[in-house]
């Protein structure tokens, strides 16, 4: 892959952070700064950062399954009027992500920049680290807010409903063990389960998440028999989380990260859910299939020598899914 240090931009031919015997490490996010509705502090971070239409600017790409939430609660929570967008280009290549000229590329229109590192190196000069997505950038204050998304779709459940954001809470008081309990599972074993087993370097770190994998895509597929949702009658946050790797899995995860025990359209309710949840107002036009499979096929030189991407599969989300209405 590549990185900052001390500010300066580094490649490494695209190998991506390992640990011992061979595992995939996922880098820490380092930029945890909250939007609050008054400007005080969140959970971590400082304070400074008040909920306001116009501010804030997201920038994502629509290949990265952890740039989707954030791009996906934009759109559920109504904060399109009020938030600018940006989208990379799918090959992420010598300069990390790029707003080179492409399909479905949105470029800066805060600096005119040519590369997504160089955000980073305007909010810390000195800055060492992987340069991800998404970014929450504040215009007012000209830094970056936040990297992580687990933290930013949190930051858009609540932070924007005083002044005039969709109603609706995904992450409810009295749900929040239970969300927080399947989160983690699904995190660690299906969410950056396939990059575990996609980016392994030996046989023995691959078969070691493979297994976790499977094992919770089943309990998933139980659990999802007899309800619509994971823990409630709408989607709610563990939901949105999990659909991002699902909407991925048979077109890039089982074949290029060779998570290849089951396709997602083997599992008769959970390929079902994630129709239901792809067609949920709002959703559908977040998902590029297209800028999906260009970046993991042609950018994992390391996976995919040759950046041949397939054709297939033919899968239809649009599908009826049997699990009841859309909302009115």
């Amino acid at each position: 892959m590549g990185m900052l240090i001390d500010g300066a931009w580094h490649f490494d031919g695209g190998a991506p952070p390992r640990g011992p015997g061979g595992s995939f490490v996922r880098p820490e996010s380092r930029f945890r700064n909250w939007i609050t509705r008054d400007g005080a502090a969140g959970p971590s971070g400082e304070a400074g950062f008040p909920a306001e239409a116009g501010r804030y600017h997201l920038y994502v790409s629509l290949a990265c399954p952890w740039a989707s939430r954030a791009l996906i609660y934009r759109s559920l929570k109504g904060l399109t009027r009020m938030m600018g967008l940006s989208v990379t280009h799918w090959l992420w290549a010598e300069q990390g992500w790029t707003f080179s000229a492409g399909e479905g590329v949105v470029g800066d229109p805060v600096h005119g920049t040519s590369f997504l590192h160089q955000l980073y190196t305007r909010a810390d000069a000195t800055y060492s680290g992987r340069a991800s997505v998404p970014v929450l950038w504040d215009t007012r204050r000209n830094t970056i807010v936040s990297n992580e998304s687990a933290d930013i779709i949190r930051m858009f459940n609540g932070a924007f409903d005083a002044i005039g954001a969709v109603a609706g809470d995904y992450y409810p008081e009295s749900l929040r063990a239970e969300i927080d309990a399947i989160n983690e599972r699904v995190y660690a074993t299906v969410n950056n389960g396939v990059y575990k087993a996609g980016f392994a370097a030996t046989q023995h770190a691959y078969e070691l998440v493979v297994a976790p994998l499977f094992d919770t895509l089943d309990w998933l597929d139980e659990r999802l028999r007899n309800r619509r949702f994971l823990v409630a009658d709408t989607p709610m946050e563990c939901d949105w989380r999990l659909f991002t790797t699902l909407i991925r899995f048979d077109a890039v995860y089982y074949g290029h990260f060779k998570c290849n025990l089951r396709r997602l359209a083997d599992y008769p309710h959970l390929s079902a859910y994630t129709r239901d949840l792809y067609q949920w107002p709002g959703v559908a036009e977040t998902v590029d299939m297209n800028h999906i499979k260009r970046h993991y096929y042609m950018s994992h030189k390391i996976v995919n020598p040759t950046g041949i991407v397939p054709l297939g599969p033919i899968y239809d989300f649009g599908a009826p899914h049997g699990r009841g209405a859309l909302p009115a």
